[in-house]
C-alpha cells in the first residue's frame, strides 16, 4: 500500500536533479525561501533554541543544508563551529562550503547524498539542523528510522531543530490551509506561480503533521519536545535529547 501511494512522488535522484539547478535562490539569507511562510521567522526561532538549548555548541549537523542558509544563521550566534552539511545536490554543498567556510573559524565537512544512507558518528552532535527537508520522507518507517537515527547521532542535551511543510489530520483543516497558503502564493507571484508551487508540491512532497512530529520525537527517545511556531502549512519546533 505504501508503494503504491508514494510510488508517483518523485525519485531522489529527480530531487537533486532539481536543486541543482536552484543554488542561487537558495543563497539569500532573507530571499531563499519566500515559498515558505515565515521563513526567516522560522529560521531565526530555531537557530536561537539551539544556542538557548544546547549551549555551548561544537558541532552541528545541518541536513538538507541547501546553500547554507540555516548554518549561516547560527553562526551569527556561534562563529566556531565545526559543521557537517550533507544534501543530495553536490551544487548546492558547494555553495554551503563556500558561504560557510568565509565566516566560520571551525572546520566545515560536506557529505554528498542521502542523509539516511550516510554513516555518521553517533553520540557526537550538540545540534542537528533540518529545514524544508523532512516533507521528503515517505512511509511511517521511513520516517521513524530518520528520527531515531536524530536521536543517536546528538550527544546527551543536544537538540535537534527543524522547519518544514506541514500536512494536517483533518481533511477539511487541510483544505482550508492549502486555501491559506494559495492566497499567499498568489500575493507573492500571481494564479501561474501558486499552481507550479503546488504542482512541485504534489509531486515531490510528502509532510505530515506537526503533531505527528512531535509525537515521534517523544516516541525515539527525545525528553523536551517544543513547538516554536506554527503559520498555515509551516511550522518550527524540535526537541532536547
Amino acid at each position: 500500500m505504501a508503494k503504491e501511494k508514494f510510488g508517483k512522488k518523485s525519485t531522489v535522484r529527480e530531487i537533486e536533479e532539481r536543486f541543482d539547478k536552484d543554488v542561487d535562490r537558495f543563497s539569500n539569507l532573507e530571499t531563499g525561501q519566500t515559498a515558505t511562510i515565515d521563513a526567516p521567522l522560522a529560521m531565526e526561532l530555531i537557530t536561537e533554541a539551539a544556542v538557548a538549548a544546547s549551549s555551548p555548541i561544537r558541532r552541528i549537523l545541518d541536513i538538507g543544508c541547501g546553500a547554507g542558509n540555516n548554518s549561516m544563521k547560527l553562526l551569527q550566534y556561534e562563529s566556531d563551529l565545526a559543521c557537517d552539511l550533507i544534501d543530495l545536490s553536490k551544487n548546492m554543498l558547494e555553495r554551503a562550503h563556500e558561504r560557510i567556510t568565509r565566516v566560520n573559524r571551525g572546520t566545515t565537512r560536506i557529505f554528498h547524498g542521502d542523509f539516511r544512507n550516510i554513516a555518521l558518528q553517533e553520540d557526537y552532535y550538540d545540534v542537528i539542523l533540518a529545514g524544508a527537508v523532512l516533507h521528503h520522507l515517505r512511509d511511517d518507517d521511513d520516517w521513524k528510522k530518520v528520527f531515531s537515527k536524530f536521536y543517536r547521532l546528538l550527544v546527551k542535551g543536544g537538540s535537534i531543530w527543524i522547519t518544514d511543510l506541514m500536512s494536517h489530520e483533518s481533511d477539511q483543516v487541510q483544505a482550508m490551509m492549502k486555501a491559506r497558503y494559495g492566497e499567499y502564493l498568489v500575493e507573492l507571484g500571481g494564479e501561474e506561480y501558486r499552481n507550479l508551487v503546488f504542482e512541485y508540491i504534489e509531486k515531490e512532497d510528502s509532510p505530515r503533521a506537526v503533531m505527528y512530529q512531535l509525537e515521534l520525537l517523544r516516541e525515539v527517545g527525545f525528553t523536551q519536545v517544543e513547538l516554536l511556531h506554527k503559520n498555515s502549512c509551516f511550522a518550527a519546533f524540535g526537541a532536547i535529547k
